[in-house]
């Protein structure tokens, strides 16, 4: 079989990605170039290696027999380009995924304490959605992920072998709104007072969840502005733009404009933090993050 690693790092990038399009993104490719690459190694391959459904793609069982390959030899071309160039790491780096929100609270803390307990151990980060991340995770794109659950807080995936899950805190769901708006000086809020608002959310697809807007809120919500990042979501409340729902972790870092509100009516929202990884023994270097990130949102 003649691949190249351009080739195998496509095959990674669609498994993680979940589609053509996207893996073309993340790769400065285009769309079609990705496409083509996908052929080339089907044919390279002689198995039928990716399958294309409406709602993007999903790796066939000889493309993820191939996945597991593709993995190792990226990673040793990856070592042999340090050796060649003297770069050998001192270091165990761990590739750590967080989703959105687990930035702000989590990230800071958990690097401090990560440095003052195991100096040897260097993190690199990444955000993203838990969809995404577990894939990422499953691909081997990276080693750790925090992610994120909602009652009645199944596994990330159902795939086998199961990820190793470590749960470590439990927050409710409240709802941003300006503290100087309509609901202004209060505690909480009914979920019927609700529907009639208008929503700050981040953008949604097929294969990732609506965030933003209270979970079983009746009718059709009013989304009048869509933000992936938190703090022009917050400012954007702030400056009475909209409510957004937001895990109560989150509080210590909202602005002073902002203010949260518990919601009645509705049974409580609990989304629990989970620190994920691969199954097996997990390195030293996984440990102390997963430790580190554990003492600081734990109770």
């Amino acid at each position: 079989m003649d691949v190249s690693s351009a080739n195998l790092r496509v095959l990674c990038q669609i498994a993680e990605s979940g589609s053509f399009t996207a893996a073309a993104e993340r790769l400065g490719y285009t769309q079609s170039a990705v496409s083509r690459q996908a052929v080339a190694l089907e044919r390279s391959a002689g198995a039928t290696l990716f399958e294309r459904r409406p709602d993007g793609v999903q790796l066939t069982q000889p493309g993820l027999t191939l996945l597991r390959y593709a993995r190792t030899i990226l990673e040793s071309v990856d070592a042999a380009e340090r050796d060649l160039h003297g770069e050998a790491p001192r270091t165990k780096v761990v590739r750590l995924g967080l989703f959105q929100s687990a930035g702000p609270v989590i990230l800071p803390v958990a690097l401090a304490r990560l440095a003052a307990a195991a100096p040897q151990v260097r993190v690199t980060t990444r955000e993203g959605t838990t969809p995404s991340l577990t894939r990422a995770l499953r691909t081997g794109s990276i080693d750790l992920a925090v992610l994120s659950s909602r009652p009645p807080h199944r596994l990330p995936d159902g795939e086998s072998p199961r990820l190793h899950i470590t749960a470590v805190q439990d927050t409710e769901l409240l709802v941003a709104a300006s503290a100087t708006g309509t609901f202004a000086g209060r505690t909480s809020v009914h979920v019927d007072e609700l529907v009639d608002a208008s929503w700050i959310a981040t953008p949604s697809s097929s294969t990732e969840p609506l965030l933003g807007v209270w979970p079983g809120l009746p009718g059709r919500a009013r989304i009048v502005h869509s933000a992936r990042d938190w703090l022009t979501k917050l400012h954007l409340v702030a400056n009475g733009l909209g409510v957004t729902t937001v895990p109560e972790s989150m509080s210590p870092v909202f602005p002073p404009a902002v203010i949260g509100l518990r919601v009645q009516g509705a049974p409580p929202e609990i989304r629990r933090v989970l620190v994920a990884r691969l199954p097996g023994a997990g390195t030293p270097a996984i440990a102390a993050v997963t430790e580190a990130i554990a003492s600081t949102v734990g109770p």
